[in-house]
């Protein structure tokens, strides 16, 4: 009946068929004269999402989750994962040739600092990492008495055989109807941020920054419409974008001549050396700058400076015609979430429905908009205790029929030109416990706390995010994930640098769209999860003495109301409820067939204490 074009469900080959690959790579080492080499999940520019011929990691380890690293000893072997991936990756990776440890708590340099002896050499490829991870290996080494040795080519791509071409995604303009602003303005505000850095020139190593700066998109990765690539801004003269010309129609390239040079990657080292060799201060982006790029400068008698790429805040700040864009996409996406609901409410109670089949009926009802380029990301479909793992992804060996007195937890988005969605729903198939009422009502009232908070300008993400736990934690539990991230126009759907977490210390500023997503997970049980997206707005408030900042609710989906216990609500939030779901009711109604608007009418019906 439907089917899934952007998203597939196929196991990934793992486990003791990819032990031969371990062998074979340590061999390779051992001709390198190296005892060990770090592989870690990246490509040169750290990207969330990364084309199949950078997926080294998945390739060695069988693991594929989008967090992970591996290190590979002569005695032994290890894959690190965090939180979300620990049952994932015991269950990918071959675990009598790999341990499966920990990322974070102890990170990887606490293995290493045991592990290593006295003389071994580490080896790491300098462009798949950051300048800053690279000093914590070089801490571990020093720590064990052994050398961490920067590699020229990479010893896993010399037994790689089959590995894929690098890809060549069209790049398509982005038109001033979606982006709002011309590139030359764009690089004026940039220009400026380079003035206060005080340097000659700014590396933007992070294609979302030239996409975004020279009003760009491409299809080099999966779910984000990324064309990968590198510029050079110098503080006078044009820039420089370094980009396959093979992804470049004649109308693209003449889009960008417009204010860049146009030269191919392997133009950006001997630039890069050309300019470090007069001193020059060369401004890097911590985060996405490898590690491979500082050395260069270094070398050749610059200076790298590292510290947040100055694009990332000015691209986070949504200009009118993202804002009104962004409402559009969300009201269009909002007739496919209505008429998807309606048809799980229908279809679910017979017991005949699996994850998979909800997953391809979503992205069913949003192609039908005519509208949809891709999913933002692949659609988290968890069915009772399936729901329980934050990060899920069904395949066809874990695909679950959804059966009655199943919690349904899906988080779905979409990429539209004119924005990009996420929104999660949970949904009780038949009748909810009263332990499921009380834990979606707590969670409710968490995510009703943020949509309704008042905050003075210069108020971080770390400050707001208590507001969507404190219901939780008055019953003694949490949710182990933060309770908001950035989202891009029509660019990767997890973007900085702002965030509603406990980490999230850049100051939210009016324009930005953060998700509101708090939940939560019974281990084995079920899983609960409400996530909206906000746009950061001015607030109205009669004799405030300060600037003061809400929020503006985007996404526009009912919450199911079969699921609340109103004997927990106040009267304002019960008021927040009933007013959000009018405002649905009001903006999907017009839109969808007969049968959708008698489901809608009853799923947005106002609740009375």
């Amino acid at each position: 009946m439907f089917e899934a074009h952007f998203q597939t469900f196929e196991e990934p080959e793992g486990g003791v068929a990819l032990t031969a690959r371990l062998s074979a790579f340590r061999e390779e080492l051992a001709r390198r004269k190296l005892t060990g080499f770090v592989v870690p999940r990246a490509d040169q520019q750290q990207n969330e999402y990364v084309a199949p011929s950078e997926e080294r990691l998945a390739w060695l380890t069988g693991f594929t989750g989008s967090a992970g690293l591996a290190i590979v000893l002569s005695r032994e072997a290890a894959v690190f994962v965090d939180g979300r991936y620990t049952l994932q990756a015991a269950k990918q990776v071959d675990t009598r040739a790999w341990n499966v440890e920990s990322l974070v708590d102890p990170p990887p340099e606490s293995w290493l600092a045991k592990h290593l002896v006295a003389g071994d050499r580490l080896g790491f490829d300098p462009w798949l990492h950051t300048s800053a991870a690279t000093e914590r290996l070089a801490a571990a080494c020093a720590k064990a008495g052994a050398e961490l040795i920067a590699v020229d080519s990479n010893p896993l791509d010399s037994v790689w055989t089959e590995r894929p071409a690098p890809p060549l995604g069209a790049v398509a303009v982005h038109g001033p109807q979606f982006s709002g602003e011309a590139e030359r303005a764009k690089l004026g505000r940039i220009h400026q941020e380079i003035a206060r850095l005080g340097v000659e020139a700014l590396v933007l190593s992070d294609s979302h920054a030239v996409a975004w700066t020279f009003n760009i998109r491409g299809a080099d990765v999966s779910h984000t419409p990324l064309p990968l690539s590198y510029a050079l801004v110098p503080k006078d003269g044009r820039p420089i974008v370094f980009i396959d010309h093979r992804k470049l129609s004649n109308s693209a390239r003449d889009h960008l001549e417009q204010t860049a040079d146009v030269a191919e990657p392997d133009a950006l080292t001997p630039k890069l050396i050309e300019l470090a060799r007069s001193g020059a201060l060369i401004a890097l982006d911590s985060a996405t700058a490898a590690d491979a790029l500082s050395r260069l400068i270094l070398a050749a008698g610059g200076k790298p400076v590292r510290g947040n790429d100055p694009v990332s805040l000015l691209k986070a700040v949504k200009n009118p015609t993202e804002i009104e864009g962004a409402r559009t996409a969300h009201r269009r996406d909002a007739v496919a979430l209505a008429r998807f609901l309606a048809w799980i409410d229908r279809e679910a109670p017979s017991g005949a429905l699996t994850e998979i089949d909800t997953v391809e009926a979503l992205e069913t009802f949003r192609r039908d908009t005519g509208a949809l380029k891709d999913v933002s990301f692949p659609t988290i479909a968890g069915t009772g205790p399936n729901g329980a793992i934050v990060h899920y992804r069904v395949t066809r060996k874990t695909n679950r029929r959804i059966a009655p007195g199943d919690l349904l937890l899906i988080d779905s988005g979409a990429q539209y030109e004119d924005g990009t969605t996420d929104v999660t729903r949970t949904i009780a198939i038949g009748a909810p416990t009263p332990e499921m009422r009380d834990r979606f009502t707590r969670v409710l009232r968490g995510h009703i706390a943020i949509a309704c908070a008042r905050f003075p300008d210069g108020t971080t993400g770390a400050q707001l995010d208590t507001l969507a736990r404190q219901f939780l934690w008055q019953a003694g539990i949490d949710f182990e994930h933060g309770t908001g991230h950035g989202v891009g126009s029509y660019l990767s759907v997890h973007e900085g640098p702002a965030r509603i977490s406990k980490l999230g210390t850049t100051p939210l500023r009016r324009g930005m769209i953060l998700s509101n997503e708090p939940g939560y997970y019974k281990t084995n049980g079920f899983g609960i999860r409400i996530e909206n997206l906000e746009l950061v707005v001015a607030a109205d408030i009669t004799g405030s003495e300060k600037p003061v900042n809400a929020f503006e609710t985007l996404t526009l989906a009912p919450i199911d109301r079969g699921l609340i216990d109103l004997n927990m609500l106040s009267a304002d939030e019960l008021g927040w409820l009933n007013d959000y779901h009018a405002d649905v009711r009001h903006a999907v109604r017009p839109h969808v067939d007969e049968a959708t608007k008698v489901w809608l009418d009853d799923a947005t019906a106002p609740l009375s204490l």
